[in-house]
């Protein structure tokens, strides 16, 4: 059997130019921070995979599995040792090819992970460096002056453990605020909480 595996970011992120028609389509809408095997059509992957049902697994590129280097790499070798082919379009990769590893397809991944990863980071150190930036001139008053909540006070509110609970099941942003009853910044800022 082969299938197609898509992650779109946001419910409002449109997935049909990932879509190829005609063939089974697996569609989460989910960070790629959020682990392969914990959203909720990945884990189905995997259990299709378990079961010998798949034989091929088609992405658009090889970032719809994951941003974390080590989480794609384990991904794609339980996906491998059940000899499934994972093919990426974007990347023309194929990680097998005539029912062996393709070791060429192995070494491509792990340095785009590595990749991906890297600049995520930068993006991270930017954005503080910009909040420093931000308070030498006196332009960022971390939180309005008023002294900041503990993780411990900020999750002893039943509404935020709620939207934490949904965030760790794979949904997305907006369907974990809109199911726990909390707007999306404090949905995000769970978000980052689990991520950091």
């Amino acid at each position: 059997m082969t299938i197609q595996y898509i992650r779109v970011s946001t419910l409002e992120q449109n997935a049909d130019r990932q879509i190829e028609e005609g063939i089974p389509s697996y569609i989460d809408s989910v960070s790629g921070s959020v682990h392969f095997a914990n959203r909720k059509e990945g884990s189905k992957v995997l259990a299709l995979t378990e079961q010998g049902k798949l034989k091929e697994i088609i992405v658009h590129s090889i970032d719809r599995l994951g941003r974390d280097t080590l989480d794609i790499l384990q991904t794609i070798q339980t996906l491998s040792s059940y000899g499934v082919n994972v093919i990426s379009r974007k990347e023309g990769l194929q990680t097998i090819i005539d029912g062996r590893e393709n070791p060429i397809a192995k070494m491509i991944v792990s340095i785009m992970a590595s990749l991906a990863e890297f600049e995520l980071e930068r993006i991270k150190e930017r954005q503080r460096e910009g909040i420093e930036k931000a308070k030498l001139r006196g332009a960022y008053k971390d939180n309005g002056g008023r002294r900041e909540e503990t993780e411990e006070e900020f999750f002893s509110k039943k509404k935020n453990r709620q939207c934490r609970k949904y965030l760790e099941q794979g949904n997305s942003l907006r369907v974990s605020a809109k199911l726990a009853g909390v707007s999306l910044g404090t949905a995000q800022k769970i978000n980052k909480i689990l991520n950091d």
